[in-house]
């Protein structure tokens, strides 16, 4: 067994929540997983606890809360009595309290007047920071896919979140890191409480990994480094990410990506990729 390492997170979004992942996940030093309450149709937390309810009380467990079950499909919502009662159910199909509970794309339900959106959102956070209050989750934070409208809602009236985390990675895109980094700002969050998702911008096996060569965004030395792996090694600077959460139920795979932490990402090959995202993002037009 390795020694654990905080940095990785393995994400259950399209997980199969069998036993084997969350042992081999250990097994490499992995402690820490993140799912939702909407996750596997809204059966997530009683899949998890059915697999390995006995290793749960091994790893650093994050959820999401923010979508609910609807006649045909999902519908966001940031009334805090829902999300209170999202919270408590998690509490109960999971067995335990989550360490951390993430407000799930608070974005979804930020439509309307800034005043008017950042009441909602103040609402909400409040939610969670009396959830964390009562003991039903160790801390909370925001998860957003598109931070874009927050940073500009956030100010001294907001409660403070543990954490938030955002897209992360070459594929995000230029704007999202610059809000995600906004938001990081307007908290006053350390790199260590801003965590990073998605950082293959959806899939670890797309073409476009066979054509790009993200090994020029590492620092000499890399030899034997993949270009999956330094994808992921560059995920941690685009935006300056403590922690990633990514999804795998191929062992081997996460092991790839532990590894790939020995490696450090060339600060100056990624300032220019920024640098010019920026500037292909100016000459679009108006």
């Amino acid at each position: 067994m390795r020694e654990c390492d905080p940095r990785i997170v393995l994400g259950l979004h399209r997980s199969r929540y069998e036993r084997r992942i969350l042992r081999n996940a250990l097994d490499l030093g992995v402690d820490a997983i993140d799912t939702s309450f909407n996750y596997h149709g809204f059966s997530a937390h009683t899949a998890l606890a059915a697999a390995g309810r006995d290793l749960l009380s091994r790893f650093r467990l994050t959820t999401k809360v923010g979508f609910f079950p609807a006649v045909g499909q999902a519908e966001h919502s940031l009334d805090p009595d829902r999300l209170q009662e999202a919270v408590e159910q998690s509490n109960r199909d999971l067995g335990r309290a989550p360490d951390l509970v993430f407000l799930h794309n608070p974005e979804r339900s930020l439509t309307g007047s800034s005043a008017a959106a950042q009441d909602r959102l103040g609402t909400a956070c409040v939610a969670l920071e009396r959830a964390a209050a009562k003991g039903l989750c160790g801390g909370w934070g925001i998860s957003s896919w598109d931070p874009r409208p927050l940073p500009g809602l956030v100010d001294g009236t907001l409660p403070r979140p543990d954490a938030v985390m955002v897209r992360a990675g070459l594929l995000a895109g230029i704007d999202v890191l610059e809000a995600a980094e906004a938001l990081a700002a307007r908290w006053d969050l350390v790199p260590d409480q801003l965590w990073g998702m998605s950082p293959f911008g959806g899939s670890a096996t797309d073409p476009l990994w066979s054509r790009l060569d993200p090994r020029v965004f590492i620092q000499d030395p890399h030899d034997g480094l993949s270009a999956v792996q330094a994808t992921f090694r560059v995920a941690y600077s685009l935006p300056q990410v403590g922690r990633i959460a990514v999804g795998t139920d191929n062992p081997s795979h996460l092991g790839e990506l532990v590894d790939a932490l020995r490696y450090e990402a060339n600060t100056e090959q990624l300032g220019t990729y920024r640098r010019l995202l920026r500037e292909q993002r100016d000459r679009q037009p108006l």
